[in-house]
Formats: structure tokens, sequence, C-alpha cells
């Protein structure tokens, strides 16, 4: 979709921006660019839209050389998203919203039609918030609103420079989560510029890492994190890259132990049986479809006074995660329930117990994943030695 060919920008001091670059995002794919101040990466976003031209080289979008396009024209099939958002302070936040698709020449009832379902999609109800100023907005709505915006005419290319950076942490976490779930949906290709390597490997498909001007590595979070090409990457990305890791590498099924498991109308006999021949201390309590319920600690079982069904014993779980969630969210909620373990759960289904992670098989993942990007092979298939087995 975004073709950068050779492509240098000089200035007239002879101060050079952008050195020689090449590279290509395909089509739905979200690519960040992080590097400190002044390394040439929003000189590189906005070289997309001609706000600053190229000294040398060649940009294309969607197979089209963008130096053929008129740069009006260009810029109204792309979306634009910045820091400090830019929304017309006397148009109300529909008015704001509905902008380019005025622009465009759409219908005035079609545009304020487009602009309310964009405001529903970033989370702002347009009845609610459709008649209020920006100035009536916290900064996180405002910064809605320039999503919202910059998909009012459902452009092919979006992109976003530093867009949550003047926002508090609390905000910008919920407005990146907001953002992955927003293109999910809408799969845009964007290019987000970023100085925050954490909130580059949280969005990004993938990351380009830029030195002075140049892109020092160009790849997947994970193995940017796992395989620094550079010193200086390596540097840049920091010693803690193992921890970083752990946000972008996803919980699967080979993860996983299988401790024992009881459903809720068993007899406690059952649970005894099961628990003392496993040598276990606790189960994993299901119903009759299989689906997680709780668990039940070992002295539920065998106390004196223990009768009935597992189904009165059994203890609410409080930890638990879907298949697929990042192992840097099991490792947190492991510490929110100061648990052992974590039970996780088909995401797909109703809630169909898979197994649990434990803090040794999520060091394990960790591990497997760092030895199967540098093999190249899916990490199921990768044994590392542990503890136990050394």
């Amino acid at each position: 979709m975004i073709r950068f060919e050779h492509v240098t920008k000089r200035y007239a001091d002879g101060t050079t921006a952008v050195d020689d670059l090449s590279f290509e995002v395909a089509e739905g794919e979200l690519v960040t660019l992080v590097g400190p101040s002044g390394c040439g990466k929003t000189t590189t976003m906005k070289m997309v839209n001609r706000l600053i031209e190229p000294t040398e080289g060649g940009i294309f979008l969607d197979g089209d050389d963008i130096s053929t396009i008129d740069p009006v024209q260009l810029r109204r099939r792309i979306g634009y998203v910045i820091q400090q958002v830019g929304l017309f302070p006397h148009k109300t936040v529909l008015e704001n919203t509905a902008t380019v698709p005025h622009l465009l020449g759409w219908k005035r009832g079609k545009g304020r039609e487009r602009a309310a379902e964009l405001l529903d999609l970033v989370g702002l109800d347009p009845s609610v918030y459709g008649d209020r100023y920006p100035e009536q907005l916290s900064g996180g709505q405002r910064q809605r609103v320039g999503v919202a915006r910059a998909l009012a005419a459902d452009p092919p290319v979006l992109l976003m420079d530093e867009p949550f950076g003047a926002v508090d942490p609390v905000v910008r976490e919920r407005l990146q989560n907001e953002f992955l779930k927003l293109q999910a949906q809408v799969r845009k290709t964007v290019l987000f510029v970023t100085h925050d390597i954490e909130e580059a490997v949280r969005l990004g498909d993938r990351i380009a890492v830029y030195g002075q001007g140049r892109i020092e590595q160009f790849d997947s979070p994970a193995t940017v994190l796992g395989a620094p090409a550079t010193p200086y990457v390596a540097d840049f990305v920091g010693a803690d890259r193992g921890l970083k890791r752990l946000s972008v590498t996803p919980i699967e099924e080979s993860d996983l132990d299988q401790p024992p498991v009881v459903h809720l109308d068993d007899p406690l006999a059952t649970a005894t049986e099961r628990l003392r021949a496993e040598g276990a201390r606790w189960a994993v309590v299901l119903d009759g479809r299989d689906n997680l319920h709780g668990w039940i600690p070992a002295d539920a079982t065998t106390t004196a006074t223990a009768k009935g069904t597992v189904r009165e014993h059994a203890r609410r779980m409080e930890a638990w995660l879907p298949l697929g969630a990042p192992l840097k969210q099991a490792f947190a909620t492991m510490l929110q329930h100061d648990a052992g373990w974590i039970a996780v759960i088909d995401k797909e289904s109703e809630g169909r117990f898979l197994g649990v992670l434990t803090p040794a098989r999520l060091h394990e993942a960790l591990r497997r994943s760092i030895d199967a990007d540098a093999q190249d092979v899916p990490r199921a298939e990768v044994a590392v030695e542990t503890v136990a087995t050394a």
C-alpha cells in the first residue's frame, strides 16, 4: 500500500533528515516508526501526504507515484491524526468529525450520518457528545474525535503522529486499547509515529526503529525485542527488552499444564480420589459443558464433615484469561490475585477450559518464543531445558 524507494530529504542548510529510505507497508498493516527526537520519523510520515517534499527518491501509494497527485486531493484520501488533535473550536464535535466528507462534496445529511457512525465507533455517543464543543471534552475524548474525523471519509491510509502523547498514562493506555479494537474492525494501513518503544511494541504489526535518518531495524515487535539487529537497537529497546517481549508473546496451548479436573455434580469422594491419585492440592472445577466454573482445594474434599457434591464446595475462579492473551497480562493477573497459576479458556467458546499457566511455564513460553524466532520455527516445536530436566 505504501512504498518508499531510496527516499532522501535534505534541507538547504545541508541537514539530512532522512537518508536513502526504502521500505514497504502492506495493506491493512500497522507500522510504528519509533526513535528519539530528530531522527526523521515524523519527516518520513509527512512526506506520505506531501506536507514535506522529498529531495530524492519516490513514494508510492497503492502503486501510484504521489508526486503526480495534487497535494490537496492526496490529503483528502489520507487520514491524519496529530498529538494536538487540531479540532476547530467554533464547530461542534459532529461538525468537526464531518469536516472531510463536506470538503469532498458529500451531502450534509450523509456527512453527518457518517460522522455519527464514527463517533459511536470510537465510544462517543453522538446523541450525548455530538452537539458539544471541543472545550467541553477531556483530552482523551478530543483524541477520539480526532481519530473519528480522520476516518470519516473512509481513507485507505491513516497517518498518526504521537496521537496519544499529550494525555496522562492511564488515559493513554485506554486510548491504545480502544485504537487496537478499532483497527481490528477497520483494518486501515497505518503509519504511527512514537518515541515510546513500549507503545510501538504494543500497537505495531511491525516496528521501524530509527537511528539518525535511517531505519536500523524493520521487523516484528517480538523480533526487535528478542533479536536486536544492532547494538544501537539493543540499547534503544532497553536492557529490560525480555520483559517488554512479554507484551507481544501470546499464550499458546502448548504452554499449558493439565491439572486434575472435576465437575460440579461429581461426589466429593470422586474429587478426593482424583486429587489423591495425582498428588495434587487443588483441582479445576468445570460445568457440564466443560466450561470453567472455579476450583476446589484438597482440604475441602478430605475434612470429616465434607459431604455432598463438588458444587457445594467449589470456589470462585478469579485468575483466568483467554487463549492468546499476552504473557504480560498473565503475569499481571497472577500478581493481582496472588495466584500460583491462572486458568486459560477458549475465547471462541463460552469458556471451555484448556489448561493452566504457571510461572514456570510462563518463563518457558518466553524462552521458547525467543528461540522460535531465532530458528524460524513454530514455538511449539522448540524444546527448552528447564531446571526440572537439566
